[in-house]
């Protein structure tokens, strides 16, 4: 399931800052910052013959500090331009704040064998030189030169926890809590680093419906019992860790995929996702029920979905893969029977239709017969008959009429005309 490596919220953006402490503890880069064509994000103008790159993550952001070793000073007619260097001066430190979008992450590689969509690279100043890489496959992830953490970001759930709760608690008055509390969990204003995937676990341990109204859910914390002085601080633990409340298990979910490690934001190449897919009980869980919320991002679910979810949205379930991919040859035999027994029975009525005129003709003026000369052509003889009909509408039939005119002209004494061959044949 490579889509569950692709989906960077809080924990694997601080997973990704642990990886570039790891790999780049003790590798000195050197050279200028080389940002792909295609990027639209602003270009880095930062050029040292030696320096460190560290890292730190707040919620959904990751800060990459470029450090130079030691002062340098620039030679004639090479300037820097303003980006963190003066013309005359040394280079100054620098602050690249990245945000991942869908798909981003950070990989140090062979300088040579550069990945397909690294759009940021740093080069060590060994021989041969590696890379550290700004991967994008998507490009939807952005950085900022001198960048700063966003100050409409709350503080983050997982390295801020007091601050984080503080912060939901005293503000609940906010516009923000009127919305289903599966859309206020991606407030990054107030949960800064909760996702997709985190929130779905967080309600579904605690059995709550996603479409409840936010500030319902969050108001009952403001006046929840405060545990007896007389406990002693693990039996204190103990009881938080049984009957965590909302806020808490927005700390405690991410903590978990932490210390899981992998995803592919791990040290190892052969980090997968195997650990995380165990771990999942909710989200793209077969069994679990999903719906659309205000926002258009998908809430996985199970139970009622509460007072608030859309309406008109029909609930989606998640089938196991048994379910989902029926055997495939039963289809491939009942269908091809069911067309070719159609089409005998339409070939052999058609040979019974044509058998039916043949003899229709020759023997038999049954009921076939009379629809083979409805379905074919009048001819002449009909054409003629009918005109005679229309001329005189007393006689009912041929016959009838041929009679009328031969007893007419006994009456007078005039020799009856002598019936044409035709006539005579069809009598």
């Amino acid at each position: 399931m490579e889509w569950l490596s692709k989906m960077p919220e809080g924990p694997e953006l601080h997973l990704a800052s642990c990886y570039i402490n790891t790999v780049c503890a003790g590798l000195i880069f050197s050279g200028k910052v080389e940002k792909s064509e295609v990027s639209k994000n602003p270009e880095v103008l930062f050029e040292s013959d030696a320096y460190l790159i560290s890292a730190t993550s707040r919620g959904k952001e990751i800060k990459l500090t470029l450090m130079p070793l030691k002062e340098e000073n620039t030679l004639p007619g090479r300037g820097r331009g303003r980006e963190g260097q003066s013309q005359n001066g040394p280079q100054q430190p620098m602050d690249l704040v990245f945000r991942f979008g869908m798909s981003g992450s950070f990989k140090l590689t062979s300088g040579a064998e550069l990945p397909k969509h690294a759009h940021l690279r740093f080069y060590t100043k060994e021989s041969p030189c590696r890379a550290l890489c700004f991967v994008d496959f998507r490009r939807f992830g952005r950085w900022e030169v001198h960048g700063m953490w966003q100050l409409d970001r709350g503080p983050c759930v997982m390295l801020e926890y007091e601050k984080f709760r503080e912060n939901v608690l005293r503000n609940l008055s906010d516009k923000a809590f009127n919305k289903p509390i599966c859309e206020a969990l991606l407030n990054q204003k107030f949960f800064n680093g909760i996702g997709n995937y985190l929130r779905a676990e967080i309600l579904y341990r605690l059995k709550i419906p996603p479409f409840e109204k936010a500030r319902t859910v969050l108001e009952a914390l403001q006046h929840r019992k405060q545990q007896s002085p007389d406990l002693t601080l693990s039996k204190k633990v103990k009881l938080k860790q049984e009957n965590p409340d909302l806020l808490e298990l927005c700390h405690v979910v991410p903590m978990e995929v932490i210390h899981m490690g992998g995803k592919g934001y791990g040290t190892e190449p052969s980090d997968d996702t195997a650990a995380f897919e165990e771990w999942l009980q909710c989200y793209c869980v077969p069994g679990m029920r999903s719906l659309r919320d205000g926002n258009g991002r998908t809430i996985w679910f199970q139970g009622e979905p509460g007072p608030m979810a859309p309406k008109g949205e029909k609930s989606r379930k998640r089938r196991s893969r048994v379910n989902a991919d029926p055997e495939p040859s039963s289809p491939k035999v009942t269908k091809p029977v069911l067309k070719r027994s159609s089409k005998a029975s339409s070939s052999q009525e058609k040979v019974a239709t044509r058998s039916g005129r043949k003899k229709g003709k020759e023997l038999v003026p049954g009921a076939e017969n009379a629809k083979g000369h409805e379905a074919r052509k009048p001819n002449a003889r009909s054409r003629r008959k009918a005109s005679a009909n229309q001329e005189s509408p007393t006689s009912k039939t041929p016959a009838a009429d041929r009679k009328r005119q031969t007893s007419a002209r006994r009456s007078t004494g005039i020799a009856p005309a002598a019936p044409r061959s035709r006539r005579v044949k069809a009598e």
